[in-house]
């Protein structure tokens, strides 16, 4: 094999960029693989399903029947499709938690890695703002916030508890920031006369992106279950079809009491079932973040490494 060195500064440069890359990505997992197959068909489902079932506030003249092979998932008490709401409602609860992953990530990261990084009278200004923003106590906020507003679309919802999930993550990235700041790379890079914001989305940003990508999961898993919480208490959208509002919907319709497990486990079963695949994901990019979990996971592919070498041996050895 020819060496790296040997084969011109072209090459030495696109094996480090290789080599940082595969730094930043998680390793491949039984744990990751499972997270992204499960999160890939709900998410499959919420863009497909819409385009190809009917329309979910159809009513019909037989209400409140169990699944049949008219309907797969029965109907509620005014005939309505179940499995047609709840594809239209995985599209919307997709909507919310991506909309408030990509504001929170947004607001941490302009809060956080700007002010920590800029230093001075800005850093205490955000700092004090997040610090305040961390305090105040984000469900009875949401709620007051909703409850004011007659109409909200998933739109409005999304935005209120984008509001309230970006602190904590302001704090992570300020104190990763602070850090880095320091290094000598961006020391370097001051020296050679770059700019301000070059140098941020240079050399400090793509240190900080698995951070980010581990806070943008985790403001997804907090959108979801916060807008299934605020529905399920009947602040939630209005006009429009989440997992939250199927399960506010079978509540009011005594679901439960009349046994209609149709109507209200579905729902339930996507939201457990999505939030643990992006948890897994999530557990898969702290291994990454976290160097002693990283080192545990090396350690256990050695051990498992070993063990089947070992395996191997014995069982080569006792073929006769």
């Amino acid at each position: 094999m020819t060496p790296v060195l040997a084969q011109g500064p072209d090459t030495v440069v696109a094996a480090t960029k290789r080599a940082g890359v595969r730094q930043v990505l998680p390793s491949m997992t039984p744990k990751l693989a499972s997270g992204l197959i499960i999160a890939g068909l709900v998410i499959l489902f919420g863009v497909i399903g819409p385009l190809v079932v009917g329309d979910p506030n159809a009513i019909g003249d037989v209400g409140l029947s169990g699944p049949s092979g008219t309907h797969i998932l029965g109907t509620t008490q005014t005939g309505q499709d179940v499995f047609s709401q709840l594809a239209y409602a995985t599209r919307g609860s997709l909507i919310i938690g991506f909309i408030v992953g990509v504001l929170a990530m947004f607001f941490s990261a302009f809060f956080g890695i700007v002010g920590a990084y800029v230093g001075g009278f800005l850093d205490d200004l955000f700092s004090l703002f997040t610090n305040v923003m961390l305090v105040i106590p984000g469900l009875p906020l949401v709620i007051v916030m909703s409850s004011y507003v007659q109409q909200k679309s998933i739109y409005l919802i999304a935005g209120v508890l984008a509001v309230t999930s970006w602190a904590g993550g302001a704090r992570v990235l300020r104190s990763v920031t602070l850090s880095l700041r320091n290094r000598d790379y961006v020391a370097a890079a001051k020296l050679s006369g770059e700019r301000t914001w070059r140098i941020m989305l240079v050399e400090i940003l793509p240190n900080l992106v698995p951070v980010m990508a581990s806070q943008f999961v985790f403001a997804i898993i907090f959108a979801i279950l916060g807008e299934a919480g605020l529905s399920f208490l009947g602040l939630g959208a209005s006009g429009a079809l989440t997992w939250g509002t199927m399960l506010f919907y079978a509540q009011n319709g005594l679901a439960l009491r009349l046994g209609a497990w149709w109507w209200f486990i579905p729902p339930g079963l996507l939201i457990a079932v999505f939030g643990a695949a992006l948890s897994l994901i999530n557990f898969s990019i702290d291994e990454i973040i976290n160097p002693k979990l990283r080192d545990q996971t090396r350690s256990a592919r050695k051990r498992w490494t070993l063990s089947e070498e070992q395996l191997k041996r014995v069982s080569v050895e006792d073929v006769p």
